[in-house]
């Protein structure tokens, strides 16, 4: 069976397949290079009428819009504050089983201690028992007056500490929202193209507003555009590579950066609470669960972690003898420091015979593993072929148009497949956390929350599997590499 997994974090397919080779580069037959004289317009698909991906893009749009809707900031006092709100445990007991639920009623109050009057503020719950390497999410239920609900499952015995962290007010939420998809300039690239011998650069983007000739680059299969500046005398096709950097550019004001100073980030709202003793008690065995498979309901959390192993909710994971599942097989591996932690993995859990420069190899079992790490950011991942090696596309920093297209043409590429060879396993893997830092308007995992709920709706009627990621992280751990516990 061949499997399939999609990252939306850096956009790359891995291949888990037996005699499976990586050959690139990868055909430019479908693609358009067009000179242009005027700069193209606001959207990635100019057209009389809008397209079909089009419209699913401004349905997209407008159901997360109303998920997170404008809320007013006047000052920093109206804002939610965690030391001013409350939070009880409903039915408190002495003692609880393991097995039973611990509900906790929320109510956000701002920093004058006024009740808010809604919702929208962006929690993370997690409850954890550090001598066990054990940890899970909690749920959160939004009841949009200012007040939540907070549910934990004690999946385990023992002693479990409840942390509930407030990642963002609504009305940091809100301008974030708002700051994602006001431009596309967070990130300038510049084309190199060669002319005889000497090089010339100029400024490349997915929109350029400049009345000088454009070199547009168009894969005319997704309809997927990206624009550079062209060279005098130069032609389109010499392009021969792609810098990428971050830009010093903000859409939040000088007020609502305030908001998301390191003090008022991953604040912890129950900070005295004591710990939960959780017991056996007289509960009957736990019920044996189905195998998991695709499809499966999800549930919230999607599991736990004990003993630093995962336990996913609603099914049963079967143990899986290593050495003889990569038999024959060849596995390649592209992306950034999550990569880097499965191939630790690897080595750690597999005796392999040799291992240099980003190739391991097991000549016993004919077992090969290849890897690349991410370099740098690119526009759109199919610009790739353009260029030496392989480069990959980091959503966050870009407007959410460009994460939706790149969604709904993997969609379309993932249906047709799944016709073809039903027996293909697909997973898609969401973005993990990220740690809590200053860099929030590019890189807030509120935009990989949005960009979560955006996978969900589009794969909904696929036979595919999706992986929570940021549930998984923050069952073992509030830091972007879940291994680290």
């Amino acid at each position: 069976v061949l499997i399939f997994i999609i990252v939306f974090h850096f956009l790359f397919v891995e291949y888990f397949a037996k005699d499976t080779a990586l050959k690139l580069p990868i055909s430019l037959h479908h693609w358009n290079m067009v000179t242009e004289s005027s700069s193209p317009g606001a959207s990635l698909n100019p057209a009389a009428s809008p397209t079909e991906t089009e419209l699913r893009i401004s349905e997209i749009r407008e159901k997360l819009d109303q998920m997170i809707p404008p809320r007013p900031f006047t000052h920093v006092n109206s804002i939610t504050s965690a030391t001013h709100s409350t939070v009880t445990i409903l039915n408190p007991r002495d003692t609880y089983c393991r097995g039973d639920p611990l509900d906790i009623l929320l109510e956000a109050r701002d920093h004058l201690g006024h009740r808010k009057e809604y919702g929208g503020d962006f929690l993370r719950a997690r409850m954890s028992s550090p001598t066990l390497k054990a940890g899970a999410s909690g749920k959160v239920m939004d009841f949009n007056n200012g007040t939540y609900l907070v549910s934990f499952t004690l999946f385990w015995e023992g002693q479990v500490s409840l942390s509930l962290l407030l990642i963002h007010p609504s009305e940091g939420v809100s301008a974030l929202w708002r700051a994602r998809n006001q431009g596309y300039d967070r990130v300038i690239f510049t084309g190199q193209f060669i002319n005889g011998s000497t090089q010339v650069n100029t400024d490349c983007a997915l929109i350029l507003n400049s009345s000088t000739e454009l070199c547009q680059y168009l894969d005319a299969q997704d309809q997927e555009a990206f624009y550079c500046m062209r060279p005098q005398h130069v032609p389109c096709a010499a392009i021969i590579q792609m810098r990428s950097k971050n830009k010093e550019v903000s859409y939040l004001s000088k007020q609502e950066r305030t908001i998301f100073v390191r003090s008022n980030v991953g604040v912890e709202i129950m900070k005295n609470f004591n710990v939960i003793s959780v017991s056996k008690c007289n509960k009957d065995p736990v019920p044996l669960k189905e195998k998991c498979k695709p499809r499966m309901t999800s549930t919230i959390p999607s599991g736990h972690v004990w003993k630093k192993i995962w336990h996913p909710g609603p099914c049963s994971l079967a143990p899986i003898k290593m050495n003889e599942c990569l038999r024959g097989k060849s596995i390649y591996l592209l992306g950034d420091s999550t990569v880097r932690q499965w191939i630790e993995y690897f080595k750690s859990n597999i005796n392999i015979c040799k291992l240099q420069h980003q190739l391991a190899k097991d000549l016993d079992r004919k077992f090969n593993m290849q890897w690349k790490k991410k370099k740098t950011w690119l526009p759109l991942g199919w610009i790739i072929s353009l260029f030496k090696g392989i480069e990959y596309i980091h959503f966050r920093p870009l407007s959410m148009d460009i994460f939706f297209q790149r969604a709904l043409n993997t969609y379309k590429a993932v249906q047709p497949l799944l016709l073809r060879s039903p027996d293909i396993t697909v997973i898609i893997k969401t973005e993990n956390i990220r740690n809590m830092q200053n860099e929030l308007e590019r890189l807030s995992d509120i935009h990989s929350y949005s960009q979560y709920l955006a996978i969900t709706d589009i794969f909904q009627d696929l036979n595919v599997s999706i992986i929570d990621a940021q549930d998984i992280t923050i069952t073992y751990t509030n830091n972007i590499h879940p291994l680290i516990m």
